[in-house]
C-alpha cells in the first residue's frame, strides 16, 4: 500500500466518528460538499482583507488563510465518508462533489493571485497563476480520460496534496512573520541589491513547485491517456 494511501486509511479512522455525527444529525454528502465549498469562499475573502487591510510585511492574514484552507480541506474528505458510511453514494452527488472541488480551488487562487498581486509580488503571483492551471488540467485529464473509460491517475500534487501544501506553507509563514518579522530578506553577499529569501518565500517557494509538478502530472497524464487510447483503438480495430 501506497504512503498516501496509508496516511488517508488513519486519517479516515480518526475522522470517522465525526462523519457519523453528520450522518445522525442530517447532513447530506451534497451538504458537506456546500460547506467545503462556503470555506474555501472565506479563504479568498481572508486573502482580499489581508491584501487590502494589512502593510506589506504582515502576514498575519496569510497564516489564518492557510489553516482555514485545511480546515476546508478536510471536507473534501468528509463528503465522501458521509456518502460511504451513511449508504447515500449517487452519481449525482460525486458529479456535485466534483464540480465544487473546481468551484473551491478556482475560489482559492483567486484570493491567492489578489493578494500576491495587489502586495507586489507579481512574478509569484503569475506561478500561482501557473499552478492553478496545472491544478485544473491535473483533474480534467483524470476526469476526461474517465469518460473515455480508462483510468488515470497518479502523478505529483493530486488535490489532497495541493491543499496539504498550501495551506502548511501559509501558517508557516504566518507563524515565521512573527518571529523573524514580515520583512526579513536574505542577500547575497557578493550582490546586497538582490535577495535570494524573504518572509513571503516560505508560502511562495511552495506554490512555485507546484506550478511545475502540477503540470508535469498533466502531461505525464496526456502520454498515459495516448498510450491506453491507442491500444483500446488498436484493439477495436482487430475485433472488427
Amino acid at each position: 500500500m501506497k504512503l498516501r494511501d496509508r496516511l488517508q486509511k488513519e486519517i479516515y479512522k480518526v475522522i470517522d466518528p465525526f462523519v457519523k455525527m453528520l450522518i445522525k444529525i442530517g447532513i447530506t454528502p451534497n451538504g458537506v460538499s456546500s460547506i467545503g465549498l462556503i470555506l474555501n469562499i472565506g479563504v479568498a475573502i481572508i486573502f482580499i482583507f489581508g491584501a487590502e487591510d494589512k502593510p506589506r510585511g504582515d502576514f498575519r492574514y496569510v497564516g489564518w488563510a492557510g489553516a482555514l484552507i485545511l480546515f476546508a480541506g478536510l471536507f473534501d474528505m468528509l463528503d465522501g465518508q458521509v456518502a460511504r458510511i451513511g449508504k447515500m453514494s449517487s452519481s449525482f452527488g460525486a458529479f456535485y462533489d466534483s464540480v465544487l472541488d473546481r468551484y473551491s480551488e478556482l475560489i482559492l487562487f483567486l484570493g491567492i493571485c489578489y493578494y500576491l498581486i495587489a502586495k507586489h509580488y507579481f512574478l509569484s503571483s503569475l506561478f500561482a497563476f501557473i499552478a492553478m492551471i496545472g491544478s485544473m488540467m491535473v483533474s480534467y485529464t483524470r476526469a476526461r480520460s474517465e469518460g473515455l473509460g480508462i483510468q488515470n491517475k497518479g502523478g505529483w500534487m493530486q488535490r489532497p496534496e495541493r491543499v496539504v501544501l498550501i495551506g502548511l506553507s501559509a501558517i508557516a509563514c504566518g507563524v515565521a512573520s512573527h518571529f523573524i518579522g514580515g520583512d526579513y530578506k536574505w542577500y547575497v553577499r557578493s550582490i546586497t541589491k538582490y535577495h535570494l529569501f524573504e518572509t513571503m518565500s516560505i508560502f511562495t517557494i511552495p506554490i512555485t513547485v507546484m506550478a511545475f509538478l502540477t503540470n508535469i502530472t498533466a502531461f505525464k497524464r496526456i502520454r498515459d491517456a495516448k498510450i491506453q487510447l491507442d491500444a483500446l483503438d488498436k484493439k477495436k480495430k482487430t475485433e472488427q
